[in-house]
């Protein structure tokens, strides 16, 4: 049942996300290259740098995984709730995960336990895996904007019902992640503790180093979104099937991470522009 009920949350989030937004004026910025430049080559980097000063593949396969890994579908809910630009998140949350699903099989081609794929069935196996969830909702709102505007328009006026959707997906997903610890931490104790240390660490990294981005190019939420928040679902899928499955626990405790800061931020966020507000209007 839940296996069916998030990816339906998913396309709804996504359908009305795409319908707020003119999908055809959407552009590339260089805040979403330097992004994608960062996760291609940081997560190479600290893979190397990990193995190096570790000697335990597990622990720098979660260390590459665990920044490699797709911006999640449902980014646009919180960022957008928290002021960023809409059109940059969504623009990204279409490109970065296209860019993963051209990167991620030449990466895993020298690194895991599929190295003897070809690249072409490994980028058919993830570019379908990411487009069943993208691709979709995408098509369907593009259409809408080009035949029904109209129909268009009136989804769009519900787009506010896109974080109460994402908060049940949440619920959900966090159930998931909870069993799926619990299932694979059993006698593997120690190298868990460690996968938790290193997806914290991971989360703090990429929320920093993405905000100070979004900093410099005038979109400080939305950099800190896009480059911190995962697609856990497909992270954990391609660690099972390209790594030692062991490391999908990374983007397990690394989804508990995110949430946790995300639900902080949605708290302090109004109370920030509150106190903004009432400071203004005593200056005032």
């Amino acid at each position: 049942m839940i296996g069916f009920v998030t990816p339906f949350l998913i396309f709804v989030i996504l359908l009305l996300t795409f319908c707020s937004v003119k999908l055809t004026k959407l552009r590339p910025s260089w805040l979403e290259a330097c992004i994608g430049a960062f996760q291609v080559v940081f997560s190479i980097a600290g893979y190397w740098l990990t193995r190096q000063l570790s000697g335990n593949d597990i622990l720098a396969e979660g260390v590459l995984i665990g920044i490699l890994c797709p911006v999640a579908a449902s980014v646009s809910v919180v960022a957008c709730e928290l002021g960023a630009k809409r059109e940059t998140v969504v623009s990204y949350t279409v490109v970065g995960n296209l860019l993963v699903a051209i990167v991620a099989p030449a990466v895993f081609s020298v690194v895991g336990v599929q190295q003897t794929m070809p690249f072409w069935v490994s980028f058919w196996l993830i570019l379908r895996k990411i487009a069943t969830v993208l691709a979709l909702p995408y098509i369907v709102a593009l259409l809408l904007q080009w035949f029904l505007p109209k129909v268009n328009d009136g989804i769009a006026k519900y787009k506010g019902a896109a974080f109460y959707l994402w908060a049940t997906a949440l619920l959900l997903t966090l159930g998931k992640t909870m069993d799926y610890i619990a299932l694979h931490g059993k006698g593997n104790e120690t190298t868990i503790l460690w996968l938790a240390v290193i997806s914290l660490i991971l989360c703090a990294i990429q929320f920093t180093v993405g905000k100070l981005l979004g900093w410099h190019f005038g979109d400080t939420i939305a950099g800190g979104q896009l480059m911190a928040q995962k697609n856990s679902a497909i992270g954990i899928w391609m660690a099972c099937l390209y790594l030692h499955p062991l490391t999908s626990v990374v983007l397990a405790f690394y989804s508990i991470w995110t949430n946790l800061f995300n639900s902080w931020q949605l708290w302090y966020y109004p109370r920030k522009k509150s106190s903004n507000s009432q400071s203004s209007d005593r200056q005032s």
